[in-house]
């Protein structure tokens, strides 16, 4: 298979993430037989400071002509402290979202067993946990007219929705349920939001041609409480914009690490795949993020490909490092190791059977001795 990847690492920790996730493709490369393109692009505060743009035109292009983007992080401290900013690096990933018609963003929330004393919820409440959020990405709240009054004394946002916007990411939902645990959860606030009422109303009509697909519907402050309580009753959700953005930022931190969890943008032209850690600047540099998300999210990139034994090898292979405790300090304050070493390990084990790899001296600084 060939394949043209635009890279976009975008500001702090972005490119130490991502510059391992592509370690780890161009191992899958060479061992499957693909071939992989990469062109990189600026965005967000890197974009601002060489460019004056958080998305330049040049970048726009190559996400255009590529097959599917590998996206690190944007955001930086001296946008998010200065209100009056006319020009912010979440701009750019806004003006992406709209230019490629990502409508579908996909989060993945699954608890490691060696890992649910981490999460801050008892083990028997997210024990076996493995969930996904269909959060639509191109309408509500987020993309409605907004502004204020001339006095400045009120302001509005505009939440709207089409049947069609509805109708595309359900359809999407649905087929996710068939092919796991065959569940689908809706999450409104039918009882007051006009719009949420035309999602009910849709869904319960394409419901109808997925007769094997239980589907419940929670209010989405009920949904709040109740991924809290027992995240493991959930398969698919499936939501608007705007609670979809507060619910899979919730469901992040029952794994015990945000530095786990990847994402797909799934759009009309092409489609974008990004960890949801952000780009975490106080880490910038030191060679200490987790770049399991950034990894894993291009696993997501590969199934999007077809490439499901390719995915499903590196899933198999994070599995095991998590269970060896080959990971980042996030995730074990004292045996860890760094950000390029998770890389390397993951590379050598994805060149090799595992059963044939020890790991002497791993926290001493070395590789593992093959």
């Amino acid at each position: 298979m060939k394949k043209r990847i635009a890279v976009l690492p975008g500001d702090g920790i972005g490119p130490e993430v991502t510059k391992q996730a592509k370690k780890i493709l161009e191992v899958i490369a060479d061992r499957f037989g693909h071939e992989f393109e990469y062109k990189k692009g600026l965005v967000g505060a890197v974009a601002i400071e060489k460019t004056g743009d958080p998305l330049p035109k040049e970048t726009l292009d190559i996400c255009l002509e590529a097959d599917a983007i590998l996206f690190g992080a944007i955001g930086d401290p001296k946008y998010d402290n200065n209100p009056k900013a006319k020009v912010r690096p979440e701009q750019g990933l806004l003006r992406l979202r709209k230019e490629l018609g990502l409508y579908a963003n996909i989060r993945p929330v699954k608890t490691y067993d060696s890992l649910v004393n981490r999460s801050p919820l008892k083990r028997t409440h997210v024990e076996g946990t493995d969930l996904v959020i269909y959060r639509e990405l191109a309408g509500g709240i987020y993309f409605g007219e907004k502004g204020r009054s001339d006095d400045g004394k009120s302001a509005y946002d505009h939440c709207t929705y089409t049947v069609e916007e509805i109708e595309r990411i359900s359809k999407l939902a649905f087929e996710a349920a068939q092919s796991r645990r065959k569940k689908l959860t809706l999450i409104d606030k039918a009882n007051v939001l006009e719009t949420s009422r035309l999602w009910r109303q849709t869904v319960q009509v394409i419901a109808q041609s997925y007769p094997d697909v239980e589907v419940e519907y929670l209010f989405v402050d009920n949904a709040a409480m109740q991924i809290i309580l027992r995240p493991n009753q959930f398969d698919v959700i499936l939501t608007e914009n705007m609670f979809g953005d507060i619910i899979s930022d919730e469901s992040s931190v029952i794994t015990g690490s945000i530095g786990l969890l990847p994402s797909a943008s799934i759009g009309e032209k092409t489609s974008l795949f990004e960890p949801i850690h952000g780009s975490y600047p106080q880490a910038a540099f030191k060679d200490i993020a987790n770049p399991i998300a950034a990894i894993l999210s291009m696993g997501m990139m590969l199934e999007h490909f077809g490439l499901y034994e390719e995915a499903e090898l590196i899933n198999t292979n994070i599995d095991f490092m998590i269970q060896k405790g080959l990971v980042t300090q996030d995730l074990h304050s004292l045996n860890f190791i760094s950000c390029s070493k998770v890389g390397d390990a993951l590379s050598l084990l994805l060149d090799q059977n595992i059963s044939d790899v020890r790991f002497e001296n791993m926290f001493e600084g070395k590789l593992p001795v093959i």
